[in-house]
């Protein structure tokens, strides 16, 4: 239990951690202390001296966002010294920054805009200053307008405290700049288009690139959701005009190392109102695909399902939110009655899958690895909760995290921010990956040689063992000094957690056994839920059934298939015209997940609520509702899921026991191949279109 100290703020007596800062604790009293410079969860630098409180006993006003509170101390935040402080420095930045709030993109929600209004100026009594320097407008994501930046230093710490390093400062005193390397434009950087430092400009320095006459802020009506776009399921805040998107922020907690969002979720949007879009069912006609009803499309559909019966195969996309999942399993068991329903969970493991795969969605066969099926419903149901927000030691086990390559970036970048502040990191790999640069410890080599070690070496150090997990301890290699200090580390930490590939999820639950929490990380947004609300094949596997005959196939969601497998019909619900659609007997438009509401379990084992953000692209329904109307059609009435059904299914405490120390046989991970694939769609139809063709330019030069 942390520790509780009494301080004084403007007269209110209020209760507060011990160690947090003045600007925190305020903010629980209910007292906002002005600054520019401050960023929730990092330490405070001080650089905007808005935030400047006195202290009773102390000669000289403080900095508030590095001052740390003590018992019974005294503060006062709006004397009148101070307040003549904050106005000066507001004045200051006036004289420097453009006064054209009246079109400025950002007016009602800039800081700077704020202290002004609140301090009574309307313009600086300063000598005006412009600098004229050019705007960085040349990508379609981040628009950068340095004569607008008051060298808060914000885009600078969170990026160089995520990992990325693109911006940083460049000359002294007001000529002070805010660049990349060389100050070259941001597509010439290392930039990945993220666009956190968009979130934490107080001012219109940066913004994306297209908000110019979109509306101002309080125009939008905001709803908080969750991308499904990879297995980082991010939260999102979603800002709406007139029906249509204008931008996507992050939603996660001020101050949260999960506050993040890549240019995937962020950008990928454009997407929803592209031509590719499914507007209106769709069924084959003399070799063509024709426009249809609703009621025509379901009368087919139902009839073909009265035929083939238990015969019916169902693959779907882990994309899918937990009501869809629960109303799936529900159609298929009582209402097709079939027991060949299998989702891509089962599709990240078999090495002649990825080479299909590769062939006829990658467009190329010069690849050797696989995207397969990740696996085993234990995994699920044995993978544990935690907050990486409060873990002191993070143990990364074959996983290749990555915010330039877009593998699961937003753990990557958590990772990095909990370093940054203070947290140990283990990486376990047999490769070098791009968090050993960041690691306490790096330990290459043989993953499973190297997790038995460090449970060697906690038993030399005292650490109470399984009697089965010794049973498991054969050969074990060399105890290197490196893996006394990471077994030491984990002694010594108060909340590790393990992050860990499916591939060696066994054996890193031995370690969890003796002391942390271990977590399985998987490239879907929905993995976790759709395993958990029970949807598992009891015949034939996905591959089983891509790659044999069947009487009709049922595809549902973004399903890594682009030609059509052997099938007598087929029928496709999803929400783009993909090449598997085009060759459907009948297509079914299903909603976005931006158009739907629902929840899904994250790869953390936490229930995240989706809200809809705008309206369905035209007659789409989302997929429960589908399944609902074809099971009517088929004289079967099929309740909706309710919220206790999904805590019910989703609270499964773990049952951790010891495992054999193997890899886990037939099962190849590999998510770069396999979030690129299902994000083609979204990918081709958008503006991050431009981010593939730059990438693959750079590559050929």
């Amino acid at each position: 239990m942390e520790d509780i100290v009494k301080i004084n703020i403007d007269g209110r007596e209020v209760e507060v951690p011990a160690g947090i800062n003045l600007i925190d604790a305020a903010e629980i009293a209910g007292i906002h202390i002005p600054n520019l410079c401050y960023m929730k969860g990092m330490k405070g630098v001080g650089a905007c001296r808005l935030c400047l409180v006195e202290v009773e006993g102390l000669k000289a006003p403080v900095i508030a966002c590095n001052t740390k509170v003590r018992d019974n101390m005294v503060v006062k935040t709006k004397t009148e010294r101070v307040q003549e402080v904050r106005k000066f420095v507001v004045d200051l930045l006036l004289s420097m920054h453009p006064l054209d709030c009246m079109t400025c993109t950002k007016s009602g929600i800039c800081n700077l805009q704020k202290y002004a209004y609140e301090f009574e100026l309307k313009e600086s009594s300063f000598t005006r200053k412009k600098f004229g320097y050019p705007v960085d407008a040349a990508n379609p994501f981040i628009k950068r307008d340095p004569d607008y930046c008051i060298l808060c230093g914000r885009c600078v710490r969170v990026c160089k405290e995520q990992g990325t390093s693109v911006l940083d400062f460049m000359g002294r005193g007001i000529e002070s700049k805010v660049v990349t390397a060389n100050d070259r434009p941001l597509q010439e950087s290392e930039c990945t288009f993220c666009g956190s430092c968009v979130d934490a400009c107080p001012v219109n320095a940066l913004l994306e690139a297209d908000r110019w006459r979109k509306g101002r802020e309080w125009e939008y009506e905001k709803q908080n959701s969750v991308c499904m776009l990879c297995g980082c399921a991010c939260n999102i805040k979603v800002s709406v005009r007139q029906g249509e998107i204008q931008k996507i922020n992050s939603g996660a907690d001020e101050g949260s190392v999960e506050k993040y969002l890549c240019a995937y979720g962020r950008f990928g949007f454009d997407s929803l109102s592209s031509e590719s879009r499914l507007s209106v069912p769709l069924k084959r006609v003399n070799g063509e695909l024709k426009e249809t009803t609703w009621e025509d499309a379901l009368d087919i559909v139902s009839t073909k399902l009265r035929e083939t019966g238990k015969n019916t195969c169902i693959i779907s996309s882990a994309s899918i939110m937990n009501e869809d999942a629960i109303t799936l399993k529900r159609f298929a068991k009582d209402v097709i009655k079939t027991q060949n329903i299998d989702t891509t969970i089962s599709l990240y493991s078999n090495i002649d899958t990825l080479k299909r795969f590769a062939k006829d969605v990658i467009k190329t066969q010069n690849i050797d690895t696989t995207i397969s099926l990740y696996s085993n419903i234990d995994i699920f149901k044995n993978s544990g909760r935690a907050d990486i927000n409060s873990s002191d030691l993070i143990i990364v086990i074959g996983l290749d995290l990555s915010q330039w390559d877009r593998v699961l970036p937003a753990i990557d970048a958590a990772v990095r921010r909990r370093v940054n502040r203070g947290a140990k990191l283990i990486v376990i790999n047999e490769l070098e990956t791009g968090l050993s640069s960041v690691a306490s410890i790096n330990l290459r080599g043989n993953e499973i040689e190297i997790i038995k070690a460090i449970i060697l070496s906690l038993k030399q150090n005292g650490m109470k063992i399984d009697k089965k997990t010794e049973e498991y301890l054969e050969n074990v290699q060399e105890v290197t000094e490196e893996i006394k200090k990471s077994a030491e580390m984990i002694l010594n930490s108060k909340s590790p957690l393990i992050l860990v590939s499916p591939l060696f999820f066994n054996a890193a639950t031995n370690i969890a056994i003796i002391k942390g929490n271990v977590i399985a990380v998987y490239p879907e947004a929905n993995a976790r839920g759709v395993a958990l609300m029970g949807i598992e094949t009891k015949e034939k596997t996905y591959n089983e059934i891509i790659n044999s005959t069947s009487d009709l196939l049922y595809t549902i969601g973004n399903v890594p298939l682009q030609n059509r497998p052997e099938t007598n019909f087929l029928i496709v619900q999803g929400s783009y015209l993909t090449d598997l659609a085009k060759n459907a007997d009948i297509v079914l438009p299903a909603t976005e997940y931006l158009e739907t509401s629902g929840t899904i379990i994250d790869y953390a084992g936490r229930i995240r609520y989706l809200n809809k953000a705008i309206d369905s692209y035209g007659a789409s329904k989302s997929h429960r509702e589908i399944f609902r109307e074809i099971a009517k059609k088929m004289s079967t009435t099929l309740k909706m899921p309710v919220e206790s059904e999904i805590k019910k299914a989703s609270n499964i405490k773990a049952k951790l026991s010891a495992m054999p120390f193997e890899k886990t046989k037939d099962l190849y991970f590999e998510p770069e191949k396999f979030i690129e694939i299902l994000n083609l769609t979204v990918i081709n139809n958008s503006r991050l279109l431009w981010l593939k063709e730059s990438a693959e330019a750079g590559a050929q030069k």
